[in-house]
């Protein structure tokens, strides 16, 4: 129960209210033993006044009336004359005395607390002011164990009315605890698990109907995530099945294009002018349908394997795709160019990094050719204490604001005109499985530079491959 929200609320509220009614507790003592000697001292001036009417009192009434005053003796002081109005015989000397006339609270919860922790038994001498002016003051002497206990008892009876408003008050704040917070609160958690049960059923969508304001407002907060989770979760349904289609589609035309392809490679033989002039282009067109294909197939591939990390001697790597790419150019005056440190070892898996190169590699040249000038493109490595790093730069007309702005979203343009942007996506997608990063480290009309990163702390290469 005390783990529960309503069970330590109940447990407070009942420590709150006994903190609060000890601090009562302890000034209203004081002010129980001051009304006591104030009652004391009013007793023996009405007893006195039997002295003033007889001077020749009987010694069995004078005792009587001290007792039923509650003291042992009584001096009134009236008309600067100091008179002992009655006495007996006091068992043992005057312990304090305590003047009531100009004690202040704190001397008075002082000399409470000073009788409670006392039990002897004492004679003390107490003062004060004579009612309806009858003196210019009053002193009796009393003994302390019955002010001692008359003050135990009243504390008690404080104590016991304490606990029973703690617990009265604790139950009623319990109870509206319960029906105020818990309740509602419990009502969201269980709207919670009903929609993690099933998401994507929008009839499971929390209606904020909270009376607190607070509550309203998580409930209103609650019920908006959960609309967005549920279209999100919709949208994330139909594109995967978009995704399918499309994986299937692109396998079967890259298959029809492929033979198309080996048609047209026989056209490009014709003796026929026109046929030979257009051939080329109908041969480029192919191609990249292809290619689109190709990267549509490897970009929805969800299961791509972690990568193999093993050393690899970077430039041989590097040089593996150059040389394609040198084929590629044909006739352009593309050059290209390597600078890697002999000797240099990469943990990496080969397959993919030659993917990323050949990615950037590609992206530097096509937009070389789109321009139509000479260019050039070089690739360099290095290495410093916590991670390598490769590099590949272009004398190209450097990235497009639209690339820019979307540089790592598939569909959202690439640098050359048409281009689908999957290359750069799928070399940021393979680093990141590296542990490493594909940065952009400048762009521009004198060309661009993009940096691969990968770290040499073998935990994050190890939970990179995980």
């Amino acid at each position: 129960m005390l783990n529960s929200l309503s069970g330590r609320f109940l447990l407070l509220t009942a420590v709150f209210v006994m903190i609060a009614e000890v601090l009562i507790f302890v000034p209203s003592v004081a002010r129980y033993r001051e009304a006591y000697l104030e009652t004391r001292l009013e007793r023996a001036q009405i007893a006195s006044l039997s002295v003033l009417a007889d001077d020749m009192l009987d010694p069995n009434l004078e005792r009587e009336l001290l007792v039923n005053a509650g003291v042992l003796n009584v001096v009134l002081r009236r008309d600067e004359v100091r008179q002992l109005a009655l006495s007996s015989p006091i068992p043992e000397p005057i312990f304090a005395t305590f003047d009531l006339r100009e004690a202040g609270a704190a001397t008075l919860i002082g000399d409470a607390l000073r009788v409670l922790a006392d039990p002897q038994n004492r004679i003390i001498r107490v003062i004060g002011n004579p009612v309806q002016d009858g003196g210019l003051l009053i002193e009796v002497t009393v003994e302390t164990a019955p002010l001692r206990m008359a003050m135990i008892d009243y504390a008690w009876r404080i104590l016991i009315l304490s606990a029973v408003i703690s617990v009265f008050t604790a139950a009623l704040l319990f109870l509206a605890v319960r029906v105020f917070l818990v309740r509602p609160i419990k009502g969201v958690v269980a709207h919670m698990k009903s929609y993690a049960a099933a998401p994507e059923d929008a009839r499971h969508v929390i209606t904020p109907s909270a009376g607190v304001l607070e509550l309203r407002e998580a409930e209103e907060a609650l019920a908006s995530l959960q609309v967005q989770l549920t279209g999100a979760l919709r949208q994330k349904e139909r594109l995967a099945q978009l995704g399918a289609g499309v994986s299937k589609i692109s396998h079967d035309l890259r298959n029809i294009l492929t033979s198309t392809q080996l048609f047209v490679d026989r056209i490009e033989g014709s003796p026929d002018p026109t046929v030979r002039r257009l051939a080329p282009k109908i041969v480029g067109s192919l191609t990249r349908a292809v290619n689109l294909c190709e990267a549509t197939l490897a970009f929805g591939r969800v299961d791509e394997p972690p990568p193999t990390l093993m050393r690899v001697p970077i430039a041989q790597v590097v040089s593996d795709v150059i040389d394609s790419e040198r084929l590629a150019v044909g006739d352009a005056d593309i050059s290209f160019a390597e600078d890697i440190p002999t000797g240099l070892m990469l943990r990496v898996d080969s397959e993919q990094l030659h993917r990323v190169l050949l990615n950037l590699v590609r992206n530097a040249r096509q937009a070389i050719l789109a321009t139509g000038k000479p260019g050039e493109i070089s690739v360099a490595a290095g290495e410093d204490d916590a991670s390598w790093w490769i590099e590949v730069r272009d004398t190209g007309p450097g990235l497009p604001k639209r690339a820019q702005d979307h540089l790592y979203q598939p569909f959202h343009g690439g640098v050359a005109k048409g281009g689908t942007g999957l290359g750069l996506a799928i070399a940021a997608e393979l680093t990141r499985g590296h542990g490493g990063r594909l940065e952009l480290r400048r762009t521009g009309p004198e060309g661009t530079v993009f940096a691969i990163v990968l770290p040499k702390a073998d935990l994050a290469l190890s939970a990179a491959a995980e």
